[in-house]
């Protein structure tokens, strides 16, 4: 009897065996398989989440197939202490490993709603941005000056939506005082700041920021991106670099970017200044005139008048030999790398050639048939 006994619980403990064994082997399919998801979604993850809390979130729009295999699965691949907050694209058919993989993967929100602040040489703006889940393309959906225009119910609700990101992107060629005067301008940051920062010093580019966020600091971050950009491009420079110290190169990279807006341009506009410089010929550059009227606070709106390009400033090229005293406004990481190693030519002119673009010359007699044929163009622009 007790023979029997034994061999019906071993056969009992068999069965179950081979039944956890069914299961956890169903559990692992079910966790990598292809999930029940029709389109993409976008998931929002809030703050102080749990994967507990997700799994009943994905459970509930559909994405998952079995809220119990999900936690057991994100638990068991140990990735659940990463999982942060923000708004993250899950696609079609995503399976429950590879949503786990997004959500705990380098925290980089990838879609949701998106504020970006745009600061430009000559205007300021806030744009909504929403992510159309299936062309996985933000779209505008508001925009707004925040100097001069109410914000629209668009920013309102973004701005209180969870998971929105904020971000102030600074466009290259803007001056200190501009980026200062954008982040007084708006109400996402907070405290002073004590004195403009140097000319030149601050990094254009892309900021994430959050509301609250102290200018001093982000001043800060961008003043040690600058400094991080102008040594490495110091430490590469070519060895017949136009300047002597990493100074000068900040000074000769911001005409370059004041200069053209057209990146393929910059190492050959740095041809005609290193050349000039090389030669002993004066700059004479236009933005550094504007800059000697203006000091970088706001734009000119008009055209140089000749009396201007006659008038001794500190930063007029057409008068003073050699480079100004100080940047003309903040050059990005192109710029600075131009001014270290411009293009090999022979050039020593250049003029707006209508594109967008410039053209250049070796002889003044090229240069001349230049500026006579951009006249032209600009003679047809004010005519239409």
């Amino acid at each position: 009897m007790w023979r029997s006994l034994a061999s019906n619980m071993l056969t009992i403990l068999v069965v179950a065996a081979l039944g956890v064994a069914g299961l956890i082997g169903w559990g692992q399919q079910q966790y990598v398989s292809e999930g029940p998801l029709a389109e993409p979604v976008c998931l929002q993850v809030p703050s102080g989440s749990t994967m507990a809390r997700v799994a009943a979130n994905l459970s509930e729009i559909g994405a998952i197939s079995n809220e119990t295999v999900y936690k057991v699965g994100s638990d068991y691949s140990g990735k659940n202490p990463r999982l942060k907050a923000g708004s993250f694209l899950i696609d079609e058919g995503a399976s429950m490993a590879e949503i786990v993989d997004e959500i705990t993967g380098d925290g980089v929100s990838t879609c949701g709603t998106q504020i970006v602040y745009r600061v430009s040489v000559n205007r300021q703006f806030k744009q909504v941005r929403s992510l159309d889940t299936e062309t996985q393309k933000f779209e505008i959906v508001a925009e707004f000056d925040p100097a001069t225009e109410e914000a629209p119910a668009e920013y309102v609700e973004a701005l209180d939506e969870v998971g929105t990101e904020l971000s102030v992107v600074f466009a290259e060629g803007v001056t200190s005082w501009q980026v200062v005067n954008a982040l007084n301008t708006s109400d996402w940051f907070e405290g002073d700041v004590p004195e403009i920062p140097a000319e030149g010093s601050l990094a254009p580019d892309g900021y994430d920021v959050r509301v609250g966020t102290v200018r001093s600091e982000l001043l800060k971050a961008m003043e040690d991106a600058q400094s991080i950009r102008l040594r490495e491009a110091w430490d590469a420079r070519a060895d017949d670099a136009p300047v002597e110290t990493p100074e000068e190169a900040l000074i000769l990279a911001s005409i370059i970017e004041k200069e053209t807006g057209v990146a393929d341009e910059r190492p050959l506009v740095a041809s005609v200044f290193a050349n000039r410089l090389r030669q002993g010929i004066k700059l004479q550059t236009d933005p550094t005139v504007i800059y000697g009227i203006t000091k970088g606070e706001g734009i000119l709106g008009r055209g140089i008048r000749q009396s201007e390009l006659r008038r001794e400033t500190p930063w007029n090229t057409y008068v003073i030999d050699g480079l100004p005293p100080t940047p003309i406004a903040n050059p990005g990481k192109a710029s600075i790398e131009a001014a270290l190693s411009p293009a090999e030519s022979d050039y020593i002119f250049f003029v707006a050639d209508g594109t967008g673009g410039h053209a250049f010359a070796v002889t003044l007699d090229e240069h001349n048939a230049n500026v006579a044929k951009w006249r032209e163009i600009e003679a047809e622009r004010a005519n239409q």
